[in-house]
């Protein structure tokens, strides 16, 4: 397993925390290939943690589909399946629209600007190839609304989901150019700062099923058996 370079300026004060963060990330991002095995040795001297915290972050990982434990019990990176994926969509753009339903009469005007700031930084990323900078400024979009819900499970709820689509998002396009998420959000703004939640809702859940139609539109794409 290659092993990261640490990153102690970004330590959260729960160990546990840190070590599924620190490995949510490796995996979502490439770092940790499909089918790379995560021994717990190789782990304790990149996260610089014990044993404990990262088997309870690696517990955490397979219920969210990204790790899997196999026979002689070895934990490995799971592989990219898209139908797995799809259906983490499908659960996603139910619960964002959930939230974005919620939360529209709740907005503030603070609210409706760090949207649209937020949009201001996915155009730009976007513009320059930055798929980095694009997926944290759409998460910092819909995020918005899912704080203004008040909703104290969607949160939870959606970091069982969000990874997995992330992680094909990455895997599958090096470009997020083809989106038409600057539009996307720019409608939803419009319909949050209007108050129609339901019209909000509606554009927030087609919103999220673009992975979906990308997959559909991309050549030569095999799903998984």
């Amino acid at each position: 397993m290659p092993v990261p370079v640490p990153d102690a300026l970004h330590r959260p004060a729960s160990l546990r925390d840190y070590a599924y963060e620190a490995l949510r990330t490796a995996i979502v991002d490439g770092t940790l290939a499909p089918g790379e095995k995560l021994r717990d040795a190789e782990l304790e001297s990149w996260l610089g943690v014990s044993r404990t915290p990262i088997r309870e972050a690696i517990a955490r990982l397979e219920t969210a589909g990204l790790v899997r434990t196999e026979r002689a019990r070895q934990t490995v990176v799971a592989p990219l399946d898209e139908r797995t994926a799809l259906n983490a969509q499908a659960i996603a753009a139910a619960l964002h629209e959930l939230a974005a339903r919620e939360a529209v009469a709740q907005l503030t005007a603070g609210d409706i600007a760090a949207m649209k700031a937020a949009n201001d930084r996915f155009r730009l990323a976007l513009a320059t190839n930055d798929v980095d900078a694009a997926i944290a400024a759409d998460d910092d979009f819909h995020d918005v609304a899912v704080r203004a819900s008040a909703n104290q499970l969607l949160p939870a709820l959606l970091e069982q989901v969000t990874p997995t689509l992330r992680r094909l998002e990455r895997a599958r396009f090096s470009s997020l150019a083809g989106r038409a998420s600057v539009a996307d959000h720019e409608r939803i703004i419009g319909f949050c700062a209007a108050g129609q939640a339901d019209q909000a809702g509606t554009a927030v859940r087609e919103n999220w099923l673009t992975l979906g139609r990308m997959l559909a539109a991309t050549a030569n794409v095999t799903l998984n058996p």
